[in-house]
């Protein structure tokens, strides 16, 4: 039997006990991390802090470009390198750096200042329309239905790009070189893929997207976000949900990467 065919009977045996997503979250926090930076483990543990905070989504995005420092990344992506400096040209700076939290897609600060973090959520959230638009995730049989309502009347922000990201809830790295050598680090929401869905333009959209096209090993969890802007130049976060996924198989975070 294949491994997509275990995976699949995997699916049918659990699916049923995955719980609808909380529908309001205050805020998305996206956090550019690297294996080979000796600042970052204090960040990754805050992160993993805030993953049980039921109103906050926190992410981690594992970057490429600190490979060069004897030390190979096994989770990094190069779309999140992307991402990071996509942000930059968004905000029209060039804070390109690890530990960086980028907060609600508006507001980057040291990703191991928790004071700072919790300051950047209330910052931006205050305008009425940051994380003001409901956003259903729910698990039906081998599906994820997604679901976004229509734009408030105290929205100003009326169009957005919808995606949906895999996650690994908890992916433990030893690390063998670079400034991290020695060191046994755990790593929280790991993305592991991106899928962008389609456009929001202020009316209730839906999906629904069949559990395979994120499913893979050692995912265990998915985000849905709506931002503002594109790829290229990311705005706000206007709305988000989390659910847990069944865990499909495991994966050696320190032998493999993202798969593309």
């Amino acid at each position: 039997m294949s491994w997509w065919s275990r995976a699949a009977l995997g699916v049918c045996a659990v699916i049923a006990f995955v719980r609808p997503a909380s529908s309001d979250p205050r805020a998305v926090i996206e956090l550019f991390t690297s294996q080979g930076c000796s600042s970052c483990p204090p960040a990754d543990k805050i992160l993993g802090d805030l993953t049980r905070d039921p109103t906050v989504i926190a992410l981690s995005l594992p970057i490429d470009y600190w490979d060069y420092l004897g030390w190979k990344d096994t989770l990094a992506d190069s779309r999140f390198t992307a991402r990071q400096r996509a942000y930059s040209r968004a905000r029209g700076d060039r804070e390109v750096y690890t530990p960086q939290a980028v907060v609600n897609g508006s507001v980057h600060v040291i990703g191991s200042d928790r004071e700072a973090i919790e300051g950047a959520i209330e910052e931006t959230v205050q305008g009425g329309t940051v994380m003001s638009l409901p956003v259903r995730l729910s698990v039906d049989g081998q599906v994820l239905a997604v679901s976004v309502d229509a734009a408030n009347d105290r929205m100003s922000h009326r169009h957005g790009e919808v995606w949906i990201c895999a996650i690994t809830r908890v992916a433990p790295v030893s690390v063998g070189r670079g400034e991290n050598s020695g060191r046994d680090l755990t790593y929280y929401n790991v993305v592991r893929s991106l899928l962008k869905l389609g456009d929001w333009n202020g009316a209730p959209v839906s999906w629904n997207v069949p559990l395979e096209k994120i499913a893979r090993e050692g995912v265990d969890g998915t985000v849905v976000y709506v931002q503002d802007g594109s790829r290229d130049r990311p705005g706000a976060m206007l709305g988000a949900a989390f659910s847990e996924l069944p865990l499909l198989g495991r994966v050696s975070a320190t032998t493999r990467g993202p798969e593309r």
